[in-house]
């Protein structure tokens, strides 16, 4: 249709521009945030310029929402305050049909968001922290937390609350050993194990066994079968958010399996996927905002852009902590911000002004 042609002129430079404007708030923000640190240990200005570089694709995922409710509410505002949509509306053409070019837009900005964070996000921020540690001065700890490993083809699991690298210390510790059908065989809880002449000695250990279809309960036989490289407990300290998609969920699937705690890591899952849908909802939203701004177009679109934004990740940090700590169902804690603000939408763009 040819109006969804102009409306796109209006849109797109808006968008670009918004986008720019955002993505330079985000860089400046974290180069400010750091850069006393960096000039106190002598970094370079093309390093601190090779990091902001690194942080661009982080920064514009922050800005993709803001700037399209930005750009939808501005456009429509300024063609309402132009009297343009009111005349077209007069002639007969639904509300709807005028704006389901901003649903479209929304609906594969939400697609290219996803695939976005999940191929060049990730890779980019893990190379912008660690120029960001290594610029600020500060050692990579060797020591990782909450660890879990699978050997023996998955047979042999451990759970470690705290790998003390450079002491060769794993602290609270629990193996899980199942046979080769799955079915559990016992369990080794112990404060701490250390690596000795070639094998984790455990200290105060306890062994859960099942014998008989009754769980038993003995101290541990000192062994040397607990033989798994130190290196191994090193490389499994994972952080959820510099996995993809695909690996995050199978770390969640490893936990669940292994019976230990998953709720976070499978709440950070969904969350992949339900923050990639912003881009659609925050196109709703300024759809039905921006039929109410016919004066100081540009100031209002602004505000309203940067204030639904806040509310949406207010909300979304609630629900994602509710989720990860067992309150909610790790499928709601991602979801329900998405389904409120969806309803909440629909609900502004049928009482719009037209």
């Amino acid at each position: 249709m040819i109006f969804d042609r102009y409306i796109l002129r209006h849109f797109i430079p808006v968008f670009f521009v918004a986008a720019g404007m955002f993505v330079l708030l985000f860089l400046l923000v974290d180069l400010f945030m750091n850069m006393v640190p960096y000039l106190d240990n002598f970094a370079t200005m093309n390093q601190i310029l090779l990091v902001s570089f690194y942080y661009i694709p982080k920064s514009f995922t922050f800005a993709l929402p803001v700037s399209l409710l930005f750009a939808v509410a501005y456009t429509l505002g300024d063609l309402y305050a132009r009297n343009e949509l009111t005349t077209v509306i007069a002639s007969g053409v639904p509300f709807w049909r005028l704006t389901a070019v901003f649903m479209v837009i929304g609906f594969f900005m939400s697609i290219f968001a996803f695939f976005f964070e999940d191929n060049v996000v990730i890779p980019t921020y893990k190379i912008k922290n660690t120029m960001t540690r290594t610029l600020k001065g500060q050692q990579i700890q060797e020591n990782n937390s909450d660890i879990v490993i699978k050997t023996h083809g998955g047979n042999r699991v451990y759970s470690v609350d705290f790998y003390d690298y450079e002491n060769l210390v794993l602290n609270g510790v629990s193996v899980i050993e199942k046979d080769d059908n799955g079915n559990f065989l016992l369990q080794i809880r112990a404060p701490s194990a250390r690596w000795f002449e070639g094998h984790w000695v455990f200290s105060n250990a306890v062994i859960y066994s099942w014998q008989d279809g009754t769980i038993t309960v003995n101290t541990l036989i000192p062994s040397d079968k607990y033989d798994e490289d130190p290196e191994l407990f090193k490389r499994g300290a994972v952080n959820p958010a510099e996995l993809s998609a695909k690996d995050a969920a199978a770390l969640a699937d490893d936990l669940q399996e292994a019976g230990l705690p998953y709720t976070a890591a499978l709440a950070d899952v969904y969350h992949r996927y339900s923050f990639s849908t912003v881009s659609f909802i925050v196109v709703i939203l300024s759809i039905s905002l921006g039929s109410h701004f016919r004066k100081n177009i540009l100031m209002m679109s602004l505000l309203v852009s940067i204030l639904s934004a806040v509310l949406f990740y207010v909300v979304e940090m609630v629900t994602m902590m509710m989720g990860r700590l067992g309150y909610l169902s790790p499928f709601l804690g991602a979801w329900l911000p998405v389904f409120l603000f969806v309803i909440l939408g629909v609900v502004l763009v049928r009482y719009a002004k037209t």
